[in-house]
């Protein structure tokens, strides 16, 4: 029975992070109750409250003397800025982001290797962030900025805040002004848009929001989501779509839109919100996502303008950096089931690092801590099995004698148990309470951006990679590329055996045949998880074979 404990909690593992990889709730489809259908936005756009947001008219002028000319009507113009943390490109057209590279994050480990680019698509898809007032009374007006008030921006780090001025007058007299406004120490970006009345007659209009991301080809992360996402209604919603040419709406406080992937976002977070909001979803043939965040429509009148400001956010996606910079944004990382467990979990993995500078150490120390917690309960069970081990060969004679009579068996074996004052739950209920914290773990682990590019030590130069040691060019079945020697996931799966074998012996041979490839089952789910799970999991092992060493040298 003791071995039957042991046999209930791998496979209960394994069935677990199997449905939790591949079955998982679909969490980004919002109720239906928030569902309108996809052809009836344009109606809901038209239908929408009007809100009149209007100060009196003062005719937008760029602020700062222009350091560079105005370029020609229809001609774009890219404008450079350089800070601390990122390097963007941004366009007089709509206006927009052309490219915006992360200074402290790179492709891969080279130190030489490119920036991370979090503009994923190409010119000729369309703009990768819009945010301006679209005109329902004059839809033709151009969206080329043909007043820009720098040619570059440079930002030291102790530079102070500098704006980038957009300025546009359509031809029917509306003057549309976009005010960028970087910082060199974070990576917010504040955004104001104002819309003048110029013309003799109220204009109609929205503020309006597009997002658009080419996700990575592929088979889809294990651990984290890559997606569309919104804040609706103060809740994460993870907007998944399947199908090309579908679209998803959504009704509510839209308190920010954004697109996510393993561990970077780029999101808009309007600061004036509503209830009545829209958020439009969808997927385009070519496999483009865009997100669109509608709010009501609004009346400027002659003489009269109207404003909107957001906050932009392009960068990691760092619990500690989003909490810094607000607007909710920290609810981005969720862990999903596990977020109440994982999260504490990840402070204490960042506390340890602040001190050893080693997240392969502070794993350990974590590993270690955990431990220590759930000692006392790994230690019933320990003992529970070794009581369950003495009773073995008692219940072998028993399954003997009663081989064909189950109930009367049933019956002897509990009194057995009675008579021992051994309780058969006594191995499995102390490991069952533990599973929610090895999954937040799984979690943690293999999506945290504080793991991405994280060197231990000797050959694991990447926590958040697989372990591979002499890389080589062929393949090796299961195994992802780049192709090597596992060297972490052969050691937890040498430790697991030995686990194993220190471990009762049940009494069914069919039994017995699971658990002797369970190890085995263990090392191929593992070959091609990150370094920094496979390292948790080995240094858990050690620590409870040594558990499980001193328990049986106990007299006892």
């Amino acid at each position: 029975m003791d071995k039957k404990v042991m046999l209930a909690i791998g496979l209960s593992l394994a069935v677990l992070v199997g449905w939790s990889l591949f079955f998982g709730p679909e969490k980004g489809q919002a109720p239906k109750g928030n569902e309108i259908a996809a052809n009836s936005t344009s109606e809901e756009i038209s239908k929408a409250p009007e809100s009149r947001v209007m100060t009196p008219f003062t005719p937008p002028h760029v602020t700062a003397k222009p350091e560079s000319r105005i370029p020609q009507a229809g001609y774009e113009k890219e404008i450079e800025i350089d800070t601390p943390l990122y390097r963007a490109i941004f366009s007089n057209a709509g206006p927009t982001i052309r490219s915006f590279k992360l200074k402290k994050y790179r492709e891969t480990t080279d130190p030489d290797s490119p920036f991370i680019e979090l503009v994923s698509v190409e010119k000729n898809m369309g703009d990768f962030l819009i945010v301006g007032f679209n005109n329902l009374s004059t839809p033709e007006d151009t969206t080329l900025f043909c007043e820009v008030n720098h040619e570059s921006i440079q930002l030291g780090p102790e530079s102070s805040p500098r704006d980038l001025v957009f300025h546009s007058i359509t031809p029917q007299g509306v003057s549309v002004r976009h005010t960028f406004r970087f910082h060199p120490d974070r990576y917010n970006i504040e955004l104001a848009v104002d819309v003048a009345n110029q013309t003799g007659e109220t204009i109609r209009g929205s503020f309006i929001s597009s997002l658009k991301a080419m996700p990575p080809q592929g088979k889809k992360s294990y651990y984290s989501y890559v997606g569309l996402v919104c804040l609706l209604n103060d809740k994460l919603e993870e907007v998944k779509i399947k199908k090309a040419s579908e679209e998803k709406v959504l009704k509510g406080t839209i308190n920010w839109l954004a697109y996510e992937d393993d561990y970077f976002l780029s999101a808009i977070v309007p600061e004036q919100k509503t209830s009545k909001g829209i958020f439009e979803a969808s997927l385009s043939p070519s496999g483009l996502l865009e997100g669109r965040y509608l709010p009501p429509t609004v009346l400027i009148t002659p003489s009269n303008q109207a404003s909107s400001d957001y906050t932009l956010y392009l960068g990691p996606r760092e619990l500690g950096i989003l909490k810094e910079g607000g607007k909710q944004l920290a609810k981005a990382v969720n862990f999903g089931w596990t977020d109440i467990i994982a999260k504490p979990l990840l402070y204490t993995l960042r506390f340890f690092n602040q001190y050893i500078n080693n997240y392969g150490v502070s794993i350990i120390f974590l590993t270690i801590l955990i431990k220590i917690l759930f000692w006392p309960l790994t230690h019933k069970s320990y003992k529970s099995m070794k009581e369950m081990q003495k009773l073995q060969p008692r219940m072998a004679k028993l399954r003997e004698k009663y081989k064909n009579n189950k109930e009367q068996l049933n019956k002897e074996m509990m009194g057995l148990y009675k008579t021992y004052k051994v309780n058969p739950m006594g191995g499995c209920l102390p490991m069952i309470i533990q599973i929610p914290v090895f999954f937040a773990l799984f979690r943690i682990l293999g999506s945290c951006i504080e793991l991405r590019h994280a060197p231990f030590m000797l050959w694991i130069t990447d926590l958040a990679a697989p372990d591979r040691l002499f890389i080589f060019s062929f393949k090796i079945p299961f195994m992802a590329p780049p192709y090597g020697i596992p060297i972490l996931t052969l050691l937890m799966g040498a430790s697991m055996f030995i686990q194993q074998k220190m471990t009762p012996t049940p009494g069914d041979p069919s039994q017995a045949k699971i658990m002797m490839f369970l190890p085995v089952i263990f090392t191929f789910m593992f070959i091609n998880f990150p370094s920094g799970l496979v390292l948790y999991w080995l240094v858990n092992n050690i620590l409870s074979i040594g558990q499980q060493y001193r328990i049986h040298r106990s007299p006892n």
